[in-house]
C-alpha cells in the first residue's frame, strides 16, 4: 500500500497552482515585439496584379500575400503622384498639411521642389526612440541628400539607408543616384533594380534579428516607373507581346520575385509571424490611356496617374501579419496610406507623440482584428486645383469654386464614376462639399505652420 504524505500533497498542489497562475505572465514577457515593413511600388495600377484579376501579368508572391493576409479592395494613395504619397506613409497626414503638393523634380541634377519638413513626426523617429532599428531602401523623393534642399532619410529617423532622391531606370540603375548612409555608391550597379534594393534591405533585417532588436523597414521600389526596363529572362515570360508590355510586366514580375524573397527570409529568420508586412503603390499607372504603349491598368477604373478619379488613387493594398491575421480576408472598408502611422502606433501600444497635431489617417487595428469596422471620417484628397472626398459609398469631385460643376458618384453602384448624381442628390452634394471646405481650411492652417507652434 502506498502512503501519501498529506503535507507534501498540499505543497505540490500549491506549487502547481502557482505555476498555473504565473505562467501567463511569463508567456507575455516572452512575446516578440512586432516588426514593421512598408513596401511600395511606383506607378503600379490597381489592376496590375494577378490577385486583382490581371490575366497576363505574373505576380505569384503578391498573390500569395493576398491569399494569406488581409486584402484591401478599397485602398487609396494619398495623392495621384508619388512624392506627396510617400510623406503620408511616414506621417499619417495629408500632403497638403506638410507642403509637398506635387511630385518632386525628376531630373538627376535638378533640385527638389519640395522637402519633408523637419518638424514633421515620422514613424521612423517614433520607433527609433523605442529601440527599433530603422531603415529606408529605394526611392525616397522627399528631398535631396545634400545642399539647400536637403531632407534625407537620416534627417527623419532612419539609421540605415540605401536610397535615391528621385527615379532611376529599373534595370542597371545609375549608381551615382544612390547614396548609402549619405555616401556615394561605387558603380556600376548591374541587374534588376528591385533586387539591388532588396540586396540591402535583407542584410539590414538579418542584422536586426541577430541583435534581437525589432525593426522598421521601408522598401520603396522604383518599379514600374519610367524608364521601365526588364532583363531578358523576365521579358521571355511574356512572348508574342509588344516590347513595352514585355518590359512593364517583366519588371513587375522581377519586383514580385523580391517580395517573395523577403517573405521567405522572414520565415527563415522566424520573424514572419510577428512582422506587419504591408504592400501598396504610390498612385495609379502612367499614360493617358491603357494600351500596348502604356500597359499599366486600373482594372477598369476611371482615370490614371495625376487624376483624383479612382484609377489615379485606388491602388493595390495588402497586409500580411500572421500573429493577428490567421485566416485570409478581404475588406471593402476605405483605407489609405495615411492610416499606417496611427495603425502601427496602436499595434505597438504607443501613444501619439503630439495628440494636438491633426492626423488624417485612422487606426485600422479593429479592422485587422476582424471587428465590424467603419472608417468614422471621410477621406479627402487634393492635387493642385482638384479636390475629392469619399464618405462611405459616395465620392464628391470639386474645385470648391462653382458648386454647379461639382460631380457626385455612388462608388458602390458605379465604381467607374460614370453617372454624375449631383443634380439628383443636391443636398448630399452640398453636405459633402461643406465637409471638404472645412477639411481644406484645416490643411491650410497646417501648411501655414499652426501644427508646429507651441
Amino acid at each position: 500500500m502506498i502512503r501519501i504524505n498529506r503535507n507534501k500533497l498540499a505543497g505540490w498542489f500549491l506549487l502547481a497552482l502557482a505555476a498555473a497562475v504565473f505562467r501567463p505572465a511569463v508567456l507575455v514577457a516572452e512575446e516578440k515585439p512586432t516588426n514593421v515593413i512598408l513596401m511600395m511600388s511606383d506607378d503600379q495600377g490597381w489592376g496590375d496584379a494577378g490577385y486583382n484579376g490581371h490575366k497576363i501579368l505574373k505576380t505569384p508572391h503578391l498573390d500569395a500575400m493576398a491569399a494569406a493576409g488581409l486584402r484591401f479592395n478599397r485602398f487609396y494613395s494619398s495623392s495621384p503622384v508619388c512624392s506627396p504619397t510617400r510623406g503620408s506613409c511616414l506621417t499619417g497626414r495629408h500632403p497638403y498639411r506638410y507642403g509637398i503638393l506635387y511630385a518632386n523634380a525628376g531630373g538627376p541634377t535638378a533640385l527638389s521642389r519640395y522637402l519633408l519638413p523637419k518638424e514633421e513626426i515620422t514613424l521612423a523617429e517614433v520607433l527609433s526612440g523605442r529601440g527599433y532599428r530603422t531603415g529606408h531602401f529605394g526611392k525616397w523623393h522627399l528631398g535631396d541628400f545634400e545642399g539647400k534642399t536637403r531632407s534625407a532619410p537620416s534627417d527623419h529617423g532612419f539609421d540605415e539607408w540605401f536610397s535615391t532622391a528621385r527615379k532611376v531606370a529599373t534595370l542597371n540603375p545609375d549608381a551615382a543616384s544612390y547614396r548609402h548612409n549619405g555616401n556615394k555608391v561605387a558603380g556600376p550597379l548591374k541587374g534588376d533594380d528591385s533586387k539591388i534594393i532588396m540586396d540591402k534591405a535583407i542584410p539590414f533585417i538579418r542584422s536586426a534579428v541577430k541583435q534581437k532588436k525589432p525593426f522598421f523597414a521601408v522598401i520603396w521600389f522604383h518599379t514600374p516607373h519610367l524608364p521601365i526596363l526588364a532583363a531578358e529572362k523576365h521579358r521571355k515570360l511574356y512572348p508574342r507581346r509588344k516590347d513595352k508590355e514585355k518590359h512593364y510586366w517583366g519588371a513587375l514580375t522581377a519586383m514580385d520575385e523580391q517580395v517573395g524573397r523577403l517573405r521567405e527570409t522572414l520565415r527563415e529568420l522566424d520573424a514572419a509571424r510577428d512582422t506587419m508586412l504591408w504592400f501598396t503603390s504610390d498612385n495609379g499607372p502612367e499614360g493617358k490611356k491603357e494600351g500596348p504603349g502604356s500597359p499599366g491598368t486600373t482594372g477598369g477604373l476611371r482615370g490614371r496617374k495625376r487624376s483624383l478619379f479612382e484609377g489615379g488613387v485606388r491602388v493595390p493594398g495588402i497586409l500580411e501579419w500572421p500573429a493577428r491575421i490567421a485566416k485570409a480576408r478581404q475588406s471593402d472598408v476605405i483605407c489609405s496610406t495615411q492610416d499606417y502611422f496611427p495603425t502601427v502606433l496602436a499595434a505597438l501600444g504607443i501613444e501619439s507623440p503630439d495628440p494636438s497635431r491633426p492626423l488624417d489617417g485612422v487606426n485600422l487595428l479593429p479592422l485587422i482584428a476582424g471587428a465590424d469596422f467603419k472608417r468614422g471620417r471621410p477621406l479627402a484628397f487634393q492635387s493642385r486645383s482638384e479636390l475629392a472626398l469619399i464618405d462611405g459609398r459616395y465620392k464628391l469631385h470639386s474645385k470648391l469654386t462653382d458648386a454647379g460643376k461639382d460631380k457626385l458618384y455612388d462608388l458602390s453602384a458605379d465604381p467607374t464614376e460614370k453617372k454624375n448624381l449631383a443634380g439628383e442628390k443636391p443636398a448630399l452634394a452640398a453636405k459633402l462639399r461643406k465637409t471638404l471646405e472645412e477639411w481644406q481650411k484645416s490643411t491650410q492652417a497646417s501648411m501655414a505652420g499652426a501644427d508646429y507652434r507651441k
